[in-house]
């Protein structure tokens, strides 16, 4: 059971990295964070559960620097997901500083031979259990002191980073956006199950370690089963909050947002359409939808108007869905490459690419829909013309 936990955690941030959007880059750090927070659940199998020696050298102290990624990656997330600038500056990496410090003051035992790792990490394991264990300048004792207190700290600043924020965002535009309560709800989620790991940890870090007192505290294993099952927690949850974890949602950009009370308050809808059929005819002039990234998030933050507005316009104006028109100007364009001798040394496979489908079989698909027969019958036609 202590096996599945983690790699069903692993999944869950492969399917987060999966629905990521690339102008809306939250869920890259959520990815991170599910990603780091899981191979620590995995490091506590190998060394708590697993009994095996092999697995104790591999895990003991080497992966101890993700336990000081996965605080910053919660504050990146927070900050991607609600700030109005969604851009992190160069400085803000300096929060990864303490994970490299541990990196560089762990070397002296990272570097050790693998069967002498083994050797050290088996005898405290299983036979001692004393983690006053000499790395660098400091103990291994002190270094799970510092691990909790440093993941509590970040789960204050992320809380207050995301309460200004929404506080700024309100006086700024006057109103919230419309998907705040989901986004407060999984943060407050997210932060407070972290709260409460760090602080368990702490406690027991603070009992065992700095009183020398492990009397009435829960055995060691089940206080890592209790971590497990919390990370654990943590990814069932996810699956709670769909929009997170399918659609990447935030706070929208404060320009697009501004854009949006605008066209509102001084716009019908046909003059909307109107400047949207204008805009589009300047935009499509570089063939944008070529690029397999190609999306209504991308095209919104390109036009900077929101993505509700171009989907009404799709929808009521052209009757048709984004994607519909989408991968009828890839086919329109496809079917021109080849009209004009472009297209003469490439596969099916290629022309698709070239395109921006992401699958041969989808382009095949499409361009069935739109031209009623096969590409391969298409050039074919082409050929003998």
């Amino acid at each position: 059971m202590e096996f599945l936990t983690p790699f069903f955690g692993i999944f869950t941030s492969f399917i987060l990295f999966y629905y990521r959007k690339d102008f809306n880059k939250s869920n890259l750090y959520l990815a991170q964070f599910f990603l780091c927070s899981n191979l620590i659940v995995l490091v506590y199998f190998g060394l708590h559960f697993s009994k095996s020696p092999f697995w104790e050298g591999v895990f003991f102290v080497n992966f101890m620097p993700l336990s000081f990624v996965i605080g910053p990656l919660l504050f990146f997330y927070v900050k991607y997901a609600v700030a109005e600038n969604k851009n992190i500056k160069p400085i803000e990496w300096l929060h990864l500083l303490p994970a490299l410090g541990v990196i560089i003051f762990s070397l002296p035992y990272t570097t050790l031979p693998f069967s002498k790792k083994v050797e050290i990490a088996h005898h405290i394991q299983a036979v001692t259990q004393d983690y006053d264990f000499s790395i660098s300048y400091f103990s291994l004792k002190q270094m799970l002191f510092i691990r909790p207190l440093h993941l509590f700290f970040y789960c204050i600043i992320s809380l207050v980073y995301f309460i200004l924020a929404t506080k700024k965002r309100k006086v700024t535009m006057g109103h919230l956006p419309s998907n705040h309560n989901v986004i407060k709800k999984w943060i407050y989620s997210l932060i407070g199950l972290q709260f409460f790991i760090s602080s368990y940890c702490l406690l027991d870090s603070y009992s065992d370690f700095i009183l020398n007192d492990y009397q009435g505290i829960i055995n060691q294993k089940n206080y890592f089963r209790v971590l497990g099952a919390t990370f654990f927690l943590q990814n069932i949850i996810l699956f709670l909050f769909p929009k997170i974890l399918f659609d990447s949602i935030s706070y929208p950009d404060a320009s697009l947002a501004k854009y949006k009370a605008l066209q509102t308050k001084k716009g019908n809808s046909l003059e909307i359409n109107q400047n949207i059929n204008t805009l589009l005819e300047q935009y499509l002039k570089e063939n944008p939808y070529i690029n397999n990234d190609f999306s209504l998030s991308k095209m919104a933050l390109d036009l900077k108007i929101s993505e509700r507005i171009l989907s009404n316009y799709f929808n009521s104006k052209l009757a048709i869905s984004f994607s519909e028109w989408k991968n009828n100007l890839r086919i329109d364009y496809a079917c021109k490459l080849i009209d004009e001798g472009k297209a003469n040394k490439l596969t099916v496979e290629g022309i698709s690419l070239n395109v921006g489908f992401s699958s041969r079989s989808k382009f095949i698909d499409a361009f069935k829909v739109r031209k009623g027969i096969l590409p391969s019958s298409y050039i074919k036609q082409f050929s003998n013309l």
